[in-house]
């Protein structure tokens, strides 16, 4: 029996470029740098004073007062990044259709502004002035709750976290549901909004981020040799996928196939990658494998690429496990290095540069790339953006726990109607 086929019909984004796709594409290619000196609280007393955040986002007037209010600021971002894609995507939901449409959206850390919120709340006004949508707005399933109660879909729902790969096996997932036949249509991705003060001196205590306060714009350096950690950001990442008969039978604009998707584990460390990248090797093959391609069929890769010692270092070695010489010729690039690590909406945020890329023939760059390290051999695509013509490019996902995730985006089948 032939494997159903998956089609991207849609993308929305909320990020520290802009708060659509195209705004924030642009910025990318462009090299344009989203972190900036935090805005949200004062962070003088932090070790990094700097993030990515999300710019001009009225949760309001987008959802309305009252939706808004109920909502974590990461639920916002994942509603809001919905309401693009659905649009781009021409989806009519109704009651022929919205039983088999579903949701898979995750987060990496969740709402925890609102725990935060609220933890100082009883602490000033006593335990009994706790709100009542605490625990709605904290769990990490609200985004995709949020998105069904807002768009009226019934189908499958639930919510991945994964750390940082969460995004990225989110749309994975996702597209098994539609292959298993539970769905026609799945919307996915993830969101996240956890620049608060106690995961930044969490992260601060951990040693993984950036401390370059005197130059913030150049604090996000995927595989340059100076790189001294990752830069916090917020957003949400989210795509509209359905089986490729479904998007025919509907005539929707097919923007690229998700052709092929894996999801392994290191089982080595709770934070650090395995030195020899031997888990994110073993899933960059499965992926390759899924999607029936051989190594020398990638044209781009969006590197996970954080800007830290042993991921940049790591990935690297992993890429050449598999794609061998070819690694030598591939183009690679950290979209990291202008939004900032997004954590759980990373690798959606990600995937849909990756469609930009294979829709608009041009390769975004890794920023901020000065000094060339011995370990990191590669081509990252230097500062500027280079013209390209790919079919098929790959987007690499790892999370803290050892979670790896990875997803192979083609261009769109050669009958089908490119958007």
């Amino acid at each position: 029996m032939s494997r159903m086929r998956v089609v991207i019909t849609g993308v929305g984004c909320i990020s520290p470029l802009g708060n659509d796709v195209p705004t924030s594409w642009q910025a990318a290619v462009a090299g344009i740098s989203g972190v900036a000196t935090i805005q949200a609280f004062d962070a003088s007393q932090h070790a990094t004073r700097f993030a990515a955040e999300v710019k001009g986002f009225d949760a309001e007037a987008l959802l309305g007062r009252r939706q808004a209010r109920r909502m974590d600021r990461y639920t916002q971002f994942a509603v809001a990044a919905t309401q693009q894609a659905l649009s781009l995507a021409g989806l009519t939901i109704d009651e022929r259709n919205r039983d088999r449409i579903g949701a898979v959206v995750g987060t990496g850390i969740g709402g925890i502004g609102t725990l935060l919120s609220e933890i100082q709340r009883t602490q000033d006004l006593g335990i009994q002035r706790v709100s009542p949508f605490l625990v709605p707005m904290m769990i990490p399933d609200t985004g995709g709750s949020q998105i069904a109660i807002a768009f009226g879909v019934r189908g499958p729902n639930m919510a991945i976290v994964t750390a940082c790969a969460t995004g990225a096996n989110a749309i994975g997932e996702a597209a098994e549901i539609i292959r298993r036949g539970d769905a026609d249509v799945m919307i996915a991705g993830g969101a996240e909004a956890a620049i608060v003060p106690l995961t930044l001196a969490a992260f601060n205590v951990m040693e993984a981020l950036s401390r370059r306060n005197d130059d913030p714009l150049a604090a996000s350096r995927p595989f340059d040799r100076d790189r001294d950690g990752f830069v916090m950001a917020e957003g949400a990442g989210i795509l509209v996928l359905e089986s490729l008969e479904h998007a025919r039978r509907r005539h929707a604009p097919i923007l690229a196939e998700l052709s092929g998707y894996a999801s392994t584990n290191d089982a080595f460390h709770l934070s650090a990658p395995a030195g020899n990248g031997a888990g994110a090797a073993a899933c960059m093959r499965l992926a390759l494998d899924n999607a029936g391609l051989k190594p020398q069929d990638i044209g781009y890769i969006n590197a996970h690429g954080t800007s830290t010692r042993l991921n940049d270092a790591s990935e690297t070695t992993a890429i050449k496990a598999v794609l061998g010489e070819h690694a030598y010729r591939v183009p690679i690039s950290s979209t990291k290095s202008t939004t900032g690590h997004l954590f759980g909406a990373a690798g959606a945020l990600e995937a849909i540069f990756c469609v930009q890329a294979l829709r608009e023939g041009i390769l975004p760059p890794t920023v901020n790339y000065r000094t060339p390290d011995p370990a990191c051999d590669l081509d990252y695509i230097p500062n500027t953006a280079r013209r390209a013509t790919v079919r098929h490019v790959l987007s690499n996902s790892f999370g803290f726990g050892g979670h790896n995730a990875c997803l192979v985006i083609s261009r769109p089948p050669e009958d089908g109607k490119v958007a």
